[in-house]
């Protein structure tokens, strides 16, 4: 194979010829890294390039030809976003407080591709600390979308999105608290699996907001991305919020049919907000599973007003608990010329994170505090109640809820960084179902008048992946005319 043919090929495709010796791990693994050196520089989706890659290829392949490794990933590169932990590999969070972590452990998920035979060929860009929906937060500057120069490419998985769509490698991990993998993925062309909450051990991932942050895949095709879940799900003695779940079943996902299922689409979804285009490609889409003998149904789902306020209030109040531990003297960035406790505290923090990290820091202490902790807190959790209600109510009558991922598509690079509460309300489609833990993928269904990608959202029942697979492995099978594009 040609290095331009390789480059093209689906990560569950590469690792057939893999295994088949029509090509070396070794031989993919080099094709993607003078890829990325040679076209990263346009793109910005990486943070670090692994030195060892290759040598890990070549590993790789006498364990393949030994028969050690034989599973259908062994000698696939896979990059890896910045915020999961890599042993003796940099693992910064897109901060400044961070650029000279070294991890000493390798993440739950990572050992778990390591095993597999799997490649790391980089640590992928993100907004910093996962704070962001534009990957322009992070340290080491933002990401280009290489859909469009000028563009986002989405956050905050946006360089594990990036770098799937600039062709930079086959598979990515991101993670996703509130739409992080879902989104950019809408905004790259992509596909992007939220799994049920649980069923992938976040030990080694840096905590932005602990009972919504989740690990996930994101490739090409809805069946690159089962796979590479299949790899990563599981329980883990090391995560006490994991669970055992099964592995989703590849035959029955490639040779899904939609006959006789039930497709609910919530009305505020499609409502006003929702850009015209991001709402004709996503009927478009969902006319297709009409014709292929789906039911579809409109309801009404009144609670998606509540959405943001009790993702943000959530969310921000776990990430300043959770970011407490970064004080200068444990680990991470430490300042010249303190002589005191209090201020190497203030002065490690007010040059470590950036301006993104501290407003959400000094929002979670608000509605944290004395006096304001039942009004804004106890709501959201009150809320998020009621949200769980509303969408078991709803899985009791449909398969699957599909909407739009977000109102609009990838947005003009500083737009949202000058109005945050923009940035914020962008997460309208997705936060929901990290509030309350459900599985969720994000496919491209089309483009808009500027040819920028939509992304259709399935979301399923708690553990039903499978599904929610299936249906964008039908609709993925319809429209792609080969693999990988």
């Amino acid at each position: 194979m040609t290095k331009e043919e390789i480059l093209r090929t689906g990560a569950l495709e590469l690792g057939r010829l893999i295994k088949e010796g029509k090509v070396t791990s070794e031989e993919a693994t080099t094709a993607y890294i003078e890829a990325i050196k040679a076209e990263d520089t346009k793109f910005n989706s990486y943070i670090t390039i692994c030195d060892d890659a290759v040598d890990k290829a070549r590993e790789a392949d006498k364990k393949i030809v030994s028969g050690e490794l034989t599973g259908p990933l062994a000698g696939v590169p896979v990059a890896v976003k910045d915020n999961i932990c890599t042993k003796d590999l940099l693992t910064s969070c897109g901060s400044k407080m961070l650029s000279n972590f070294i991890p000493p452990y390798d993440a739950t998920v990572v050992r778990k591709i390591r095993e597999e035979g799997m490649v790391i060929i980089g640590k992928t860009n993100m907004d910093e600390f996962a704070m962001g929906s534009t990957t322009e937060t992070s340290y080491y500057g933002p990401t280009v979308n290489p859909h469009g120069t000028g563009r986002v490419p989405g956050g905050s998985s946006g360089g594990s999105a990036a770098c799937v769509a600039a062709g930079l490698a086959p598979f990515s991990l991101g993670s996703d608290t509130g739409g992080s993998i879902r989104q950019p993925a809408s905004f790259c062309g992509v596909t992007g699996l939220k799994p049920t909450y649980g069923t992938v051990s976040r030990y080694g991932l840096v905590a932005f907001a602990s009972s919504l942050d989740q690990i996930g895949p994101i490739g090409r095709s809805a069946l690159d991305c089962a796979a590479l879940f299949n790899v990563i799900s599981g329980v883990d003695e090391h995560d006490q919020s994991s669970t055992v779940s099964d592995k989703v079943d590849m035959d029955k996902i490639a040779s899904f049919d939609v006959k006789g299922k039930k497709i609910g689409i919530p009305a505020e979804y499609m409502g006003e907000g929702i850009d015209e285009d991001v709402r004709n490609r996503v009927m478009e889409a969902v006319r297709f599973y009409e014709e292929q003998g789906a039911s579809v149904e409109t309801f009404e789902m009144p609670i998606i007003e509540y959405a943001i306020p009790t993702y943000y209030i959530i969310a921000c109040a776990e990430a300043c608990s959770n970011l407490s531990r970064y004080d200068g003297v444990k680990y991470g960035y430490r300042p010249e010329g303190v002589d005191n406790l209090i201020d190497l505290y203030i002065k490690s923090r007010s040059e470590g994170f950036g301006m993104e990290v501290k407003r959400r820091i000094m929002l979670g202490n608000f509605v944290l505090s004395s006096g304001y902790y039942d009004a804004y807190y106890n709501k959201a959790l009150q809320a998020k109640a009621l949200i769980k209600k509303a969408f078991d109510e709803a899985f009791e009558k449909y398969d699957v809820v599909i909407g739009p991922v977000a109102p609009t598509t990838a947005l003009k690079a500083g737009e949202s960084l000058s109005d945050p509460l923009k940035m914020y309300l962008g997460d309208i489609c997705t936060v929901l179902i990290n509030i309350v833990g459900l599985p969720a993928i994000s496919v491209p269904c089309g483009s808009d008048k500027e040819g920028m990608p939509v992304g259709m959202q399935i979301i399923g029942k708690h553990y039903d992946e499978e599904t929610i697979l299936g249906f964008a492995a039908s609709y993925q099978k319809a429209h792609l005319t080969s693999e990988g594009e």
